[in-house]
């Protein structure tokens, strides 16, 4: 028996030998600390997606093989080599940190095979987002296509499974990155100021699981926190008269509610007395989903999550328009947060990772991130949920830019609707996130078009909460703020009859740190400081003038940043969240100054 044991012992240390030289992080910048625990046997291995969660899955995450080529190519005979799927090819951590040019293709190929308990069921092929326009074969045939950087998609890909143990995967991804009009972020072939490295192919995790020819396809929960329901909508393609939808909702494990209803249907469900869901008090309620067919056979059945919390603009005692959570006034104060990381870009190494910059904002004093002209795995956005962490979402940019005094671009129609679909799945998508109170669709003019009748179809689509027009520059008096960027400031805009007033970016101060930095020299900030101690002189002052403006009327305000990102130093911490440049009780203690009653 000690043989067998050592032996098997010896098999599997030789195999991950033989998987650990097939992929190293490529070494040549900084990386974060969560590096050394990535495993290019099973990278992110944590379910992707919170809030419509099945038990039975398999992750495809992990080594695939790769090539690059002329985007006139077909199917590569041979591949370049290995890569670490999700992580994107740019990236340290794919260990092949090369660049994909607009005239080219970026190649996947794995093979995987279907659990034999899965026999009889729909298959679906899932991807949490791959940037930008991605094709999939199944064993040779095409089985689907999509475009969108930031999105999620499904594939059945049951009709294109062969009889064998083994099934060939095949995706080509073809980015423009900045030649082209579609949402793109902050990425750029040639990456300087505040622009950043490209981000191209698969980017978040892709996973296989079993499902019954009826089952949910996309979940709506509203919170209804003044008439205490929760409203349950199952959203699918395909509606099916016979099946019934069963819904149980807990607390902490005890039975609250049941509801009952159709597909489609609009289910509301009592939610007596609730918890409500605040930064200091994160409360979320579990929520089992049933699908049952006519003769009572389960067809489907999922566990998700939901927060009781009402975001809402009203005038204060005095009559000055501010941001109210759960009916009750609180100054929202934030982050840029942009969401890059040195080793893997776009993706953060770990889960814990992920988390990680969360908790850091809270425990720096901040209730609020503004997710900047990026779009993060749904994982992200379940640890606001579960942590309390306020969050502003932009939709990425892209297209042409705007000057403040210049008038809305006219968009081609390709971008046009390129544009409203990935706005419509970005809203679709993070829904149910309680943490999101604000859509901001425009920042500083870039590809700002339709402005009125883009956020009017935002405040229609999706009522629960508020939108921000345009943040920066280029107001069109819409929406439900009037949002000022200011460096380093802060200021605030002109107090009005029907929107709050809010400082949507400010500060930027910057500080390299020896040793964290992305590069050695000519890295680069809005305004400069020489150590800490000067810095955080700097950001008192700030503070200092922006509890004047809370005073007068100002409702919000984001700080600029929480990281470093490449070779800007705007971060609260640097780029490999190796150091919190401001001493954290000091820092507390400052922000601390802006939450008082208003």
């Amino acid at each position: 028996m000690r043989l067998f044991c050592l032996t098997i012992v010896s098999v599997y240390l030789s195999w991950s030998s033989i998987m650990a030289a097939d992929w190293q992080p490529v070494q040549n910048r900084i990386v974060s600390r969560w590096t050394q625990d990535v495993s290019s046997q099973n990278p992110l291995p944590e379910y992707p997606r919170p809030q419509l969660v099945r038990n039975t899955w398999k992750n495809l995450n992990g080594l695939w093989n790769y090539a690059v080529c002329e985007n006139t190519a077909n199917k590569p005979d041979q591949f370049d080599g290995k890569i670490l799927v999700p992580y994107p090819i740019e990236s340290a951590l794919s260990g092949v940190a090369k660049a994909v040019g607009p005239d080219q293709i970026l190649w996947y190929q794995r093979s995987f095979n279907i659990p034999e308990e899965w026999a009889g069921k729909q298959i679906l092929l899932n991807f949490g987002a791959v940037d930008w326009e991605a094709k999939v074969w199944i064993n040779g045939t095409l089985a689907g296509s999509h475009r969108g950087g930031y999105d999620a998609f499904s594939i059945n890909i049951t009709d294109y499974l062969n009889d064998n143990k083994e099934q060939e995967i095949v995706v080509s991804v073809y980015d423009p990155t900045d030649k082209g009009t579609q949402p793109r972020g902050k990425q750029v072939a040639k990456p300087r100021t505040i622009w950043y490295t490209a981000v191209t192919g698969i980017w978040q995790t892709v996973w296989i699981e079993p499902v019954e020819p009826v089952h949910i396809e996309r979940l709506k929960m509203t919170p209804n926190i003044d008439d205490e329901t929760l409203a349950v909508q199952i959203i699918n393609e395909q509606k099916n008269d016979d099946c019934r939808v069963v819904i149980d909702v807990f607390e902490n494990d005890k039975k609250l509610s049941q509801a009952e209803g159709t597909i489609g249907e609009s289910i509301k469900i009592p939610v007596k007395d609730p918890k409500l869901w605040t930064p200091d008090s994160p409360f979320l309620y579990d929520i089992k989903i049933k699908i049952k067919d006519g003769k009572g056979n389960v067809c489907d059945q999922i566990t998700s999550y939901f927060g009781m919390r009402k975001i809402s603009m009203h005038k204060d005692e005095k009559g000055v328009n501010r941001l109210f959570l759960n009916n009750k006034c609180l100054f929202q104060f934030g982050l840029l947060d942009q969401g890059w990381w040195p080793d893997g870009l776009y993706t953060a190494p770990t889960d814990e990772a992920l988390r990680y910059d969360i908790e850091a904002t809270k425990k720096m004093g901040f209730n609020l991130a503004r997710k900047h002209v990026k779009i993060e795995p749904a994982r992200w956005y379940y640890w606001c949920d579960k942590l309390g962490l306020l969050i502003w979402q932009d939709m990425p940019s892209g297209d042409k830019y705007i000057k403040p005094d210049e008038a809305d671009i006219v968009r081609g129609k390709e971008s046009a609707q390129q544009f409203r679909y990935e706005l419509k799945e970005m809203i679709d998508g993070f829904y149910n996130h309680p943490c999101i109170v604000m859509w901001v669709p425009f920042n500083e003019g870039w590809g700002q078009f339709e402005t009125e009748n883009i956020t009017q179809w935002i405040k229609e689509y999706d009522p629960s909460r508020l939108v921000n027009n345009t943040s920066g520059w280029s107001d069109r008096f819409v929406g439900d703020v009037c949002d000022l960027h200011r460096y380093p400031g802060p200021d605030m805009p002109p107090l009005e009859e029907k929107r709050a007033a809010i400082l949507g970016e400010f500060g930027g101060l910057g500080l390299p740190m020896e040793g964290h930095l992305w590069q050695a020299d000519k890295n680069w900030g809005y305004k400069g400081y020489a150590n800490q101690e000067e810095l955080l002189t700097a950001y008192k002052d700030l503070i200092i003038k922006l509890q004047d403006l809370v005073d007068k009327g100002l409702a919000a305000a984001i700080y600029t940043q929480t990281t470093d990102v490449e070779i800007e130093v705007n971060g609260m911490m640097t780029y490999d969240r190796e150091i919190i440049k401001l001493d954290l009780e000091k820092l507390n203690k400052l922000n601390a100054q802006v939450y008082s009653e208003k």
